[in-house]
C-alpha cells in the first residue's frame, strides 16, 4: 500500500505540508498548490494532490450521505484513513492510495 522511494531532497517541511495536507483536506491542498515555491517541491505536490482528491471525495459523500445517521459516518472512517496516511508522509514513505493514485497521475498532476 506504500512504496518507499529513496530520496535524499525530502525535507521536513516537505513531510509536514504532507502531513497537513491529508489531515486538513481541502483547504491546505489548495493553498500549498497555490504557493509557487511549494508546488514545485515533488513530494509536497504528489501528496497535496492527492489528499485535494480525497478531501473532494470527503465533500461530495458528506453531502450524499447526510441524510441518514448510520452513512454519514462513512467521510468521517474516510478521513481517518487519511490521517493514518498523512502520518505515512510524514514518515517519508510515498503513500499508493488505491484507485487515486493511478486517477492523479494518469491525470499529470502529480
Amino acid at each position: 500500500m506504500a512504496e518507499q522511494v529513496p530520496s535524499t531532497d525530502i525535507t521536513s517541511d516537505d513531510k509536514l505540508w504532507s502531513l497537513l495536507g491529508y489531515i486538513f483536506s481541502p483547504i491546505v491542498p489548495i493553498i500549498v498548490l497555490l504557493l509557487e515555491d511549494k508546488k514545485k517541491r515533488p513530494f509536497i505536490r504528489y501528496h497535496n494532490v492527492q489528499a485535494l482528491v480525497l478531501g473532494v471525495i470527503i465533500v461530495l459523500l458528506s453531502i450524499l450521505l447526510a441524510w441518514t445517521l448510520v452513512l454519514a459516518c462513512v467521510p468521517f472512517l474516510v478521513w481517518l484513513v487519511m490521517v493514518y496516511w498523512g502520518f505515512q508522509a510524514y514518515k517519508g514513505t510515498w503513500v499508493v492510495v488505491p484507485f487515486v493514485t493511478n486517477f492523479v497521475k494518469n491525470q499529470g498532476w502529480a
